[in-house]
């Protein structure tokens, strides 16, 4: 099918289910979420397959295992398309509407190791801050958990310090409520800043996702 916008529809479904997170709420109106959330984002991302690849669209349900919130659905309707085991896209709908985002949303060990050291390189940590800025002024948020302090085995004076305290790095926009979400529209804005994203996402995947 031809994707043709969220429904308003949609957004009222978060609305309400940040009011009411209950399996009996859940169970009343699962096919709304279905026709009007999951539907749309499986038709978003089947018409961006074909230059970026394809999205793994989440589940609802949150995990509560090991979380003291025991709300049993998630708040939000994400897709990710991974270029590597942590490095992507993102898009995601909302109560508070649609963003969209890139980057690396989990690295570790080897790889937060091999982001640290692209980061403290001269030239690859000059060519990823200009890829910052630019996103920036593109209308892009760098966001990211960072440390407090400097890694281990930096020093705080550290010309790129702010970078190498990220222990992830993302580009984030928010579309919000824009009226162009509800319609075909929002498939061009998405795939004109994915492709704007795509400098930062290649660098990261460069560093963290390499063998």
């Amino acid at each position: 099918m031809t994707f043709t916008g969220f429904p308003v529809a949609a957004l009222d479904f978060y609305d309400d289910l940040e009011v009411e997170n209950t399996k009996s709420f859940w169970d009343a109106h699962k096919q709304t979420y279905r026709d009007q959330v999951r539907a749309p984002m499986l038709e978003l991302t089947a018409a961006l397959a074909d230059e970026f690849g394809e999205a793994k669209v989440f589940r609802p349900h949150r995990d509560v295992r090991f979380s003291k919130d025991k709300t049993p659905y998630k708040t939000h309707q994400g897709a990710f398309v991974g270029v590597g085991p942590a490095t992507g896209w993102y898009v995601e709908i909302a109560a508070p509407g649609v963003r969209i985002g890139g980057g690396v949303y989990h690295a570790a060990g080897d790889q937060l190791a091999a982001l640290r050291e692209g980061m403290a390189e001269d030239d690859d940590g000059a060519l990823l801050l200009k890829i910052l800025a630019d996103l920036e002024r593109g209308g892009f948020r760098i966001e990211g958990e960072q440390l407090k302090t400097a890694p281990r085995g930096y020093p705080k004076d550290h010309p790129r310090i702010e970078l190498l305290r990220h222990k992830t790095l993302l580009g984030m926009k928010s579309y919000g409520f824009e009226e162009f979400i509800h319609t075909p529209e929002l498939l061009d804005r998405v795939r004109d800043d994915w492709r704007r994203l795509r400098p930062l996402v290649n660098w990261l995947a460069d560093q963290v996702d390499s063998p």
